[in-house]
């Protein structure tokens, strides 16, 4: 298997109708300013690179750039960080992306491969701690219908976390729903995909974005 570019993978999972963070590739510094530029702060700048598969791991990432003079020195911070982590790294350039935040804002996570036995698969939970630590998924069979999706969202322990708490509105289910549906449509439909993994998938109250996109082929 190989990295597909990030770009190419955050472009194919726009296509199939999940809503992407708005972002722009930068091959230099003063791209990346333009970019910004067109964007508007606050951003995230990330290292696109197809032999780095863990950004935070190499500290290829970086969030809350606020201004540009924070642009300027992340941006030579972040591939210094890439080269350390991997001196023969190929860096494709870095890409400038709006941070997505606020207080109704939760992180979810969408996954899916082709499993030996069952074939396609694919995965629900949600973010942060509750995916790493507790490892508080929920699978199905691909291709999955509606009913699936409700029961993959609402099977997980952590589902009273989108049901809203402390103030919180409740998420908006039906765009989860929506975002599983048209992952696992892809995943059917594109052969060439072996592993995906949006994380994190941001859900409001409103709607759903993906801000970090990777795809195996």
């Amino acid at each position: 298997m190989k990295k597909m570019d990030d770009i190419e993978a955050a472009k194919l999972v726009k296509d199939a109708g999940v809503p992407v963070a708005r972002h722009v590739l930068a091959g230099t510094e003063a791209e990346a300013v333009r970019a910004a530029k067109k964007i508007g702060y606050p951003l995230v700048l990330k290292i696109s690179s197809p032999d780095i598969v863990h950004k935070t791991e190499a500290k290829a990432i970086t969030l809350d750039v606020e201004n540009v003079f924070q642009l300027r020195k992340e941006f030579s911070l972040l591939i210094k960080n890439a080269k350390k982590y991997k001196p023969r790294v190929h860096i494709q350039g870095v890409i400038v992306q709006e941070m997505i935040s606020g207080p109704q804002q939760r992180e979810v996570i969408i996954g899916g491969k082709r499993d030996p036995q069952f074939g396609p698969v694919i995965m629900f939970g949600l973010g942060g701690i509750f995916v790493e630590i507790m490892k508080d998924v929920s699978f199905g069979i691909v291709p999955i219908q509606r009913k699936d999706a409700k029961f993959m969202i609402s099977n997980i322990k952590g589902f009273p976390v989108l049901k809203g708490t402390r103030g919180q509105k409740r998420a908006n289910i039906k765009a989860i729903e929506d975002c599983l549906l048209k992952i696992s449509r892809l995943l059917w439909n594109n052969k060439r995909i072996k592993e995906i993994d949006i994380n994190p998938l941001f859900i409001d109250n409103k709607k759903c974005v993906a801000a970090d996109v990777r795809i195996f082929v």
